[in-house]
C-alpha cells in the first residue's frame, strides 16, 4: 500500500495563471468568478501559486484557441509579466485546442485544463491500491488523445508515492517523435485494458461484500457532498472513528464504512464517499465506478451542505446533478446543514432548512444536532413507509419475502405466473419495487 500523503505536495513553487471562460447558454451552477475562485483553490491542492487570472464571456468557443486570438495574446503578455509557468484553463480542453494553444504560448508555458489538475489531485491523494488503480486509468484515458509535446515517456511516468502517475509537474520535453508516440499510444492503450480488468476484480468484489451487507437486512447509508462539506468529520462524530480530515478539497479519496448504533439500538452502515464538484471529469466518475456504487445501491443518502459557503446553494446543485448521472437521484435523502457553528447566529440555520425538503442544521466539528439527525435516519430507515402496488413474478421469491417481512400488506392476489401485492414498504425498500409497480388489480 502506497503511504498516505497528508499534504500537498509542491510542485517546485510553480507559478500558474487562471483563464475562465463565460459561454453563452452552458449550464453552470457558479458563475465564472466563482468557478475561478474555486479553481485558485484547486491549484494551491496540488501546489501551485497563483500569480494572475483572466476571463472572457463567448457565445461559442473558438475552434482553434477555445479563447479568442486577441485574448490569447493579451494572457500571453500576462504570463510573461507575471513568469508564470503553467496556465489553467477553468474548463476541459479538446485535444486541438490544447495543441494550438501549446503553439501559441510556445514551450515554456505548460497549458493544462481543469480536468488536468484535478487527475494531479487525485493523483497526490490516492493511498489505497484501489484508488491509485482508480485515478491511473483515469489519467490513461485522459491523455490517450493528448499524446503531443506535453509528453514524456512512459518509462518516466511509473507509479510514485500516492498513486501519482505523471502530474502537472511532471510533464517534460517533447517527445520523441511520432514513431516513438505510436509505441506510447499501445502502451498506454494495454495499460488502460489491464487497468480496467483490476478495477472490474474490485468492482466483482465490492458487489459481493454489498450483497452479503443485504442478506444481514443492516440498512446503508451513504454520505454525499460537495468536496470540503465535512462527511469525514460527520462520520467521525456519528461513529466516534479517527478518518483523515483536513481543510482542503479532495483531502480522502477512499470509501470508508462504520458501524454506527441508531437510537432504539438498531444498527446500519454509514459510508463516507469520495467529494464532488461542479465539472466532475467523466474520467473519474468512469474510473471510480466500484466506489460510486457504494453511492447507488445506499438505502438512504446524506446530502451534506457547508451551510456557510456563499455558493451553498449551487454546491447542493451540482451534487444533485451529479447524483442524477449516478442514477442515485431517486433514494430517499436528508439534507445535512453542516458548520452551523460558524454562523453569527446558530439559530437562523432553522429557518433556512425550510429551504430543502427534509433537511436538518447540525455542527458535524462540535456534535451540534447529531442525536436529532440519528433520529432521522432511523425514522426515515425503519419508519416511513410508501404506499405501492406492485405485481411481482413468482421468480421474485425474494422481493415476495421482503415485503412480507418487512412491509405492511393490505390486499394480496395470487395469480397466473405472480401475485399482486398492495400495501405499503419502507422507503428504502422502494428502488427494489420499481420495475415491478402497478396501479391495476387486473394487471
Amino acid at each position: 500500500m502506497a503511504k498516505k500523503t497528508t499534504e500537498p505536495t509542491r510542485l517546485s513553487n510553480e507559478k500558474a495563471f487562471l483563464v475562465g471562460v463565460d459561454i453563452y447558454n452552458q449550464q453552470n451552477w457558479l458563475s465564472v468568478e466563482d468557478s475561478l475562485e474555486e479553481l485558485s483553490l484547486l491549484a494551491e491542492t496540488a501546489g501551485l501559486a497563483v500569480v494572475g487570472e483572466a476571463t472572457q464571456s463567448l457565445s461559442h468557443p473558438n475552434p482553434d484557441t477555445f479563447i479568442g486570438s486577441g485574448k490569447v495574446q493579451e494572457i500571453i503578455s500576462l504570463v510573461n509579466e507575471t513568469q508564470a509557468d503553467i496556465v489553467i484553463f477553468d474548463e476541459e480542453l479538446s485535444p486541438r485546442h490544447q495543441r494550438e494553444l501549446e503553439k501559441s504560448f510556445g514551450d515554456r508555458v505548460r497549458i493544462i485544463d481543469r480536468t488536468a489538475l484535478i487527475l494531479d489531485i487525485f493523483a497526490q491523494h490516492a493511498d489505497t491500491k484501489e484508488g491509485i488503480l482508480q485515478v491511473e486509468l483515469a489519467q490513461y484515458e485522459y491523455r490517450l488523445p493528448r499524446l503531443t509535446r506535453a509528453w514524456t515517456h512512459l518509462a518516466r511516468q511509473t507509479g510514485g508515492g500516492g498513486g501519482r502517475t505523471g502530474s502537472v509537474g511532471g510533464v517534460g520535453l517533447r517527445g520523441p517523435g511520432e514513431t516513438q508516440l505510436e509505441v506510447d499510444r499501445r502502451e498506454i492503450r494495454n495499460k488502460i485494458s489491464n487497468l480496467k480488468k483490476e478495477l472490474e476484480k474490485v468492482r466483482s468484489h465490492r458487489s459481493r461484500y454489498r450483497d452479503q451487507r443485504k442478506r444481514s437486512q443492516i440498512p446503508t447509508v451513504a454520505l454525499v457532498g460537495y468536496t470540503n462539506a465535512g462527511k469525514s468529520t460527520l462520520l467521525n462524530a456519528l461513529s466516534n472513528a479517527e478518518i483523515y480530515v483536513a481543510d482542503q478539497l479532495f483531502a480522502t479519496l477512499d470509501p470508508t464504512t462504520r458501524r454506527v448504533n441508531l437510537p432504539n439500538s438498531r444498527v446500519c452502515l454509514f459510508t463516507d464517499t469520495v467529494g464532488f464538484i461542479q465539472k466532475l471529469p467523466t474520467q473519474l466518475i468512469a474510473a471510480f465506478r466500484a466506489t460510486l456504487e457504494e453511492i447507488s445501491e445506499a438505502d438512504l443518502l446524506l446530502h451534506i451542505v457547508d451551510i456557510t459557503h456563499p455558493n451553498a446553494q449551487a454546491h447542493w446543485q451540482s451534487v444533485q446533478e451529479t447524483l442524477h448521472v449516478l442514477n442515485a437521484d431517486k433514494i430517499p435523502t436528508i439534507t445535512v446543514l453542516n458548520k452551523i457553528d460558524k454562523l453569527p447566529d446558530p439559530i437562523e440555520a432553522n429557518s433556512i432548512t425550510k429551504i430543502y425538503q427534509d433537511a436538518i442544521a447540525i455542527s458535524a466539528k462540535m456534535r451540534l444536532g447529531i442525536s436529532e439527525l440519528l433520529t432521522m435516519v432511523e425514522k426515515q430507515l425503519f419508519y416511513s413507509f410508501v404506499p405501492v402496488t406492485v405485481n411481482l413474478p413468482y421468480q421474485q421469491g425474494r422481493l415476495i419475502s421482503l415485503f412480507h417481512e418487512f412491509g405492511k400488506i393490505e390486499s394480496i392476489t395470487h395469480k397466473k405466473g405472480g401475485v399482486l401485492i398492495e400495501g405499503k414498504i419502507p422507503a428504502r425498500y422502494v428502488l427494489l419495487f420499481e420495475n415491478y409497480f402497478t396501479n391495476s388489480k387486473t394487471n
